[in-house]
């Protein structure tokens, strides 16, 4: 039961839409890989040739390099290796609220319209998720909540608050505590977090991979995220 109970809490979490507007009250602005900005690439004629010009990037190559040893540096590993598993579901979440927040906007959901909206995301939810977040371990719990609340703008223990019940936040921040985990703290970029924000920095690159190589000597396997919720 005691592997268990992180899950439950990261469920609970996920799992619980956001009402119309929060997330645009409550999120920062961030940005992913998957959003573009168009914009019209510079080009020049010579001739009757049209050449285009683009400024690139800088690309970095990673070797694989030796295995460190030190406390700090497994943590580090424990750290890029728990990233692999969690963030896409992070992200996912971010998602869920973008498009819960739009679809109750939009119809003007209310009532008991509103929470037989939120249960059939719930049950959804489950459907796809319940068996891969049962294999997450405490650590990898416990990193989700906090990039869960990077994405979404909101602690897990404000969304439990605000979406169940005070009590149900309360109890929830009680076993979250037995293990660890403050479901109340903010995510921390410039503190607690930097480390963190900065694999963030890395994914929305495209450098994570190579990163991981580097330390591993493997690729990450990375969880697959059924299309619907990329």
């Amino acid at each position: 039961m005691k592997k268990y109970i992180p899950y439950i809490i990261t469920l609970l979490s996920v799992l619980v839409p956001a009402g119309g507007g929060l997330l645009a009250q409550n999120a920062q602005n961030r940005t992913t890989p998957t959003e573009h900005v168009r914009k019209i690439m510079r080009y020049t004629v010579e001739g009757n040739d049209t050449i285009y010009v683009e400024t690139l990037p800088a690309a970095k190559i990673y070797d694989r390099l030796p295995r460190q040893k030190g406390k700090e540096w497994r943590k580090y590993y424990r750290l890029v290796h728990n990233f692999s598993k969690v963030y896409p579901y992070a992200l996912v979440a971010r998602k869920i609220v973008e498009r819960a927040d739009s679809t109750i906007a939009t119809d003007g959901l209310r009532g008991m319209k509103r929470e037989k909206y939120i249960n059939g995301i719930q049950n959804e939810l489950f459907d796809a998720f319940e068996t891969p977040m049962r294999n997450m371990t405490i650590s990898q719990g416990a990193l989700l909540m906090r990039l869960i609340d990077r994405e979404v703008g909101k602690s897990s223990y404000s969304i439990i608050k605000d979406y169940k019940s005070g009590i149900a936040a309360g109890f929830w921040q009680g076993i979250a505590k037995l293990f660890g985990t403050d479901l109340k703290a903010p995510y921390n970029p410039e503190g607690v977090d930097r480390e963190t924000e900065e694999l963030v920095a890395m994914w929305e690159k495209g450098e994570f991979e190579g990163l991981y190589y580097s330390l591993f000597w493997e690729w990450p396997k990375i969880p697959e995220i059924p299309s619907k919720y990329r």
